[in-house]
């Protein structure tokens, strides 16, 4: 998984908002909301004696199944003819390329892209190679 989450390519410095904006308002009580109990560094924290790998495995396909169910309540209002480009703003346009039907990046309508990114990310996860899985039983299982 070290080449999936490379730190140089992954990570970007943190952008910071100036005061006395309506993104540094926002940005506040996006904090607060996050600060409200919820101890989020120790929520994501590798538990002691598990393997980290299992561990980022488990949040990245549970992250994948979230952003399944967010996509699947957004998508009958992001038709082809509604969403014809797959951005991020007017000033991104994100292309496909997959190098087996699409050896060059295309333009393909945003309901297309996802479909295709959602099923790339699917095989990537149920690749043994990259995402292993281990066939046994806990130790407390009970027949």
């Amino acid at each position: 998984l070290k080449q999936v989450f490379n730190k140089d390519k992954t990570f970007r410095p943190k952008r910071k908002f100036e005061p006395g904006t309506q993104r540094f308002e926002l940005h506040k009580r996006a904090q607060a909301s996050l600060n409200s109990g919820v101890d989020l560094k120790a929520a994501v924290q590798l538990p002691s004696g598990e393997d980290q790998n299992d561990w980022v495995a488990v949040h990245v396909v549970d992250f994948f199944n979230r952003i399944n169910l967010i996509y699947g309540t957004i998508c009958e209002f992001c038709t082809e003819r509604t969403c014809p480009v797959m951005s991020g703003g007017p000033k991104y346009e994100y292309r496909w390329q997959d190098d087996m039907k699409y050896k060059k990046p295309t333009a393909l309508p945003a309901p297309q892209y996802m479909n295709l990114l959602m099923d790339w990310i699917e095989v990537q996860i149920n690749n043994e190679n990259i995402f292993p899985t281990s066939v046994g039983k806990c130790e407390d299982e009970v027949l």
